[in-house]
């Protein structure tokens, strides 16, 4: 007798799929190894989803609607900017590879058109020019995303580091940079001796990149300002 496959849904297999990319990160994700956790055939999934790049942009919808769910920020524009920025972050470090799912899609779906949406309306009330208000929003989102992506590389880079038995510790990169001259790495080693390194991914490395990306905005708006009163 045929063995029958499992009963599968469209939550069934998002959720699988969320399952999936965080152990084994998006480099591996594939149809077919989806297929092989829900314990079916590969073509299968082809009645949910016409491809792997329709299936990740199901993901980044829903993604997208979990930000627009968590982000309740009002105020005025920086603090609808600042409050989107720490709640993509938030929901970015939530689920695996969701930055990478985000980057490698375009606003087709419902909730990514809204909340594309939403993070245009935070700069609606500035007087900068349309163009200005897009760079202004994509300026930070793209902080947000390379933010988080870096913090999740270097943590998939010091695991496999670690397990090659590859890296320095800490005491030998400390004898490497000790063997080489001050002119060559100086101001590197005082800052790698002092731990300034380890703060970088931090909460307080993040809001000073928001902080400074915040400031140039508001300067922009203020020298737009002073030349329509000219």
């Amino acid at each position: 007798m045929k063995k029958q496959q499992p009963q599968i849904s469209e939550d069934m297999i998002l959720e699988t799929s969320w399952k999936l990319l965080g152990e084994e990160g998006i480099e591996k994700f594939s149809m077919r190894r989806l297929a092989d956790r829900l314990g079916i055939q590969a073509p299968s999934l082809y009645w949910y989803f016409k491809s792997k790049q329709h299936l990740y942009q199901h993901l980044a919808n829903q993604i997208s609607k979990i930000i627009l769910e968590e982000f309740q920020s009002e105020g005025d524009w920086k603090e609808q900017m600042s409050g989107l920025a720490v709640t993509i972050r938030s929901v970015l470090r939530q689920y695996p590879c969701s930055t990478q799912l985000m980057m490698l899609t375009l606003p087709h779906e419902p909730d990514m058109i809204r909340f594309t949406n939403r993070m245009l309306l935070c700069m609606e009330s500035t007087p900068l020019e349309q163009e200005q208000k897009l760079q202004a929003v994509l300026t930070l989102v793209n902080y947000v995303f390379y933010f988080v992506l870096d913090g999740y590389q270097h943590q998939r880079t010091v695991s496999v580091i670690s397990k090659d038995q590859g890296g320095l510790s800490s005491g030998e990169m400390m004898h490497l940079l000790d063997s080489m001259s001050e002119t060559e790495v100086g101001l590197f080693r005082r800052m790698y001796g002092s731990g300034l390194f380890e703060k970088m991914g931090t909460d307080g490395a993040f809001e000073f990149g928001l902080k400074l990306i915040l400031l140039g905005i508001e300067q922009v708006i203020k020298e737009r300002e002073k030349y329509d009163a000219i």
